[in-house]
């Protein structure tokens, strides 16, 4: 794929869009299963902004912007960014990021907050080399699946002592 691409806002779901998905989803989160047409119908019917790359008229990668009001106002959280290994270097993540910046600040948003991987070290360069400052948080997760595991294992303990005492 050459180095020519454009950046689009998606406003439906098409076969297309799925089968980017199931594409891209692996180079970003392996063991996740990628959204199917209910998901991604969701997404875009919330305030969530949902962009896409395309090269050579081919999804190459994808940016989800959520937003969501707080008290403390209008908030934008960049998510799951994710460029085609095959066309990784060539501007596309910066595009994908300036376009989602720029949505923020026309829905209202003070500011636009990201994670990425540590291990992301071109993705966190390239952050950077945007603007974004490293801020001095602690990010935490509540982790259902660890959760459901952890009461499963509770109860079990707890139904093997009282097996004991009884």
């Amino acid at each position: 794929m050459g180095d020519e691409f454009e950046v689009l806002e998606v406003t439906s779901v098409t076969p297309e869009l799925v089968e980017a998905f199931e594409r891209l989803m692996p180079q970003l989160s392996a063991g996740r299963r990628p959204p199917g047409v209910a998901e991604l119908g969701e997404m875009l019917a919330s305030r969530s902004v949902l962009f896409i790359a395309r090269a050579q008229n081919v999804i190459v990668g994808s940016l989800t912007l959520a937003v969501f009001r707080t008290p403390t106002g209008l908030h934008a959280h960049i998510e799951d960014v994710v460029v085609d290994e095959a066309v990784r270097g060539q501007g596309i993540g910066a595009a994908l990021t300036r376009a989602g910046i720029t949505r923020a600040r026309e829905l209202g948003c003070d500011a636009v907050d990201l994670t990425s991987n540590p291990k992301r070290e071109a993705a966190n360069r390239l952050y950077q080399r945007l603007g974004f400052e490293r801020r001095e948080t602690n990010v935490y997760r509540f982790d259902f699946k660890n959760f459901a595991t952890q009461v499963t294992e509770a109860t079990e303990k707890k139904r093997d002592r009282e097996g004991e005492n009884g």
